[in-house]
């Protein structure tokens, strides 16, 4: 066997997810893990990554308190599927986003969490810093999951787009017939956690019922859709530093309509409406495609009400999940640092630029030994 251990946090802020992956012949998802977010770390990020501003001395801290979350998570992942650290070839952890900001005359990006601390305290080597890399070569630093999905979900003979909902909603567009793309295509679950967490002091909207007892604001999805950034052409990537209750306050603001007429919960039902709508718009250009499958992963695969509207606005479109083809929706991006994690100890390039933007493929990740 050629394990790999992925753990990937995303915007969602929700928690770590772990999973673990055999290389040895393609790629089989051994097993998998979630743990929650400690509630006084996820309190601290939220506001960091609200504001974009904090003191030196706090980020410092929150780096090493992920470091510590991260080290935590594999231990007990380890333990509880009775295995040794000897057994696992390397970690592949994407770390936390803080800050995402490709554009400009300084193009960076920031994910934090100590990796010195990982691979210290699992005794071993850990992978990390994918996106900078890319970055440096001019690309995006993201997306960085099409190469893995390529890699698993494409077939010959069909057009497969596969739609993360995270925090943000990112597509994968796997046409047989060109090159593969990706790129973020607009919020996915981000504004109505932040929506609902306001309101009803709710991590998430479960199986959407909040928003099911709301109805579409159509003036305000229409404001919503036209967000500059659901024009731009790929490549592109999006996050927290716009979809965010500043920029979702904004949009109620400009409305005609007094704040007294709607309620908070048609909010969050054209929140979703948003969702769905701003991905089928996106998907539309490939209507003339023949035997097109949408397969949806993240936590969006399971919010009933997304899957519905998919399902409604994309008729000609044969809507399903990941879990279809062996990969449970909860897991395919951290199964995909794992497979980032492996890459780079086989030295492989693992970047594609017809998704970044990248002028050329490497091998993503910096390795911590052990």
């Amino acid at each position: 066997m050629k394990l790999y251990l992925g753990i990937m946090s995303g915007t969602s802020l929700d928690g770590v997810d772990l999973a673990l992956v055999d290389f040895e012949n393609g790629a089989k998802l051994e097993a998998s893990r979630f743990v929650s977010m400690p509630e006084a770390l996820r309190a601290d990020l939220s506001v960091l990554l609200k504001s974009g501003e904090t003191s030196l001395q706090k980020l410092g801290e929150i780096d090493y308190r992920l470091g510590v979350l991260y080290a935590d998570c594999v231990n007990e992942f380890l333990a509880k599927n009775q295995l040794k650290p000897s057994q696992i070839e390397a970690i592949g952890c994407h770390g936390q986003t803080v800050w995402h900001a490709p554009q400009g005359n300084f193009p960076f990006t920031m994910q934090i969490g100590d990796m010195n601390v990982v691979s210290a305290r699992t005794g071993i080597t850990t992978i990390a810093d994918f996106r900078r890399k890319d970055m440096a070569f001019g690309g995006q630093g993201a997306p960085l999951v099409p190469a893995f999905h390529e890699a698993i979900f494409a077939r010959p003979n069909q057009f497969t787009v596969v739609l993360n909902i995270g925090g943000i909603s990112n597509i994968s567009v796997l046409n047989p017939k060109a090159q593969t793309i990706g790129y973020d295509v607009s919020v996915g679950n981000a504004l109505m956690d932040s929506w609902i967490e306001k309101h009803l002091g709710k991590r998430y909207d479960k199986n959407a019922e909040w928003a099911k007892t709301g109805k579409v604001i159509p003036e305000f999805l229409a404001e919503m859709l036209s967000e500059p950034f659901l024009q731009l052409p790929p490549p592109k990537s999006t996050g927290r530093e716009l979809f965010n209750l500043a920029w979702l306050e904004k949009q109620l603001a400009n409305l005609t309509v007094k704040s007294t007429a709607y309620k908070v919960e048609d909010v969050q039902r054209t929140l979703a409406e948003f969702t769905a709508q701003s991905v089928s718009r996106e998907l539309s250009q490939w209507k003339n495609e023949p035997n097109k499958v949408l397969l949806v992963c993240g936590g969006g695969a399971r919010n009933p009400l997304l899957m519905e509207r998919f399902n409604a606005l994309l008729p000609d479109w044969c809507v399903g999940t990941t879990n279809d083809y062996g990969v449970n929706v909860d897991y395919v991006e951290a199964a995909a640092f794992a497979w980032l994690a492996y890459c780079r100890m086989e030295n492989l390039p693992s970047n594609m630029p017809s998704v970044t933007g990248s002028s050329q493929a490497v091998s993503l990740g910096v390795i911590f030994p052990k």
